[in-house]
């Protein structure tokens, strides 16, 4: 889980780094089968960040639990 403004910007960051990844691999692979391949896993674990960073700013950052 995303606890704090700069594991947010970073999450984000790599969110964008993944969609370019599958972006990328949608221009260069012919074979759609070797595409839906390739990006199963990028394309799930963009749904996973995307969900944390969905709940992350669905709080208040006063609703925020420190972890320590």
């Amino acid at each position: 889980m995303i606890a704090n403004d700069n594991e947010l910007q970073v999450t984000l960051e790599r969110i964008e780094k993944f969609q370019k990844q599958v972006a990328h691999l949608r221009a260069i692979e012919a074979n759609p089968d070797n595409y839906h391949a390739s990006v199963s896993g990028f394309l799930a674990e963009i749904d996973r960040m995307q969900l944390e960073v969905r709940e992350y700013l669905s709080l208040h950052p006063t609703e925020l639990v420190a972890t320590d």
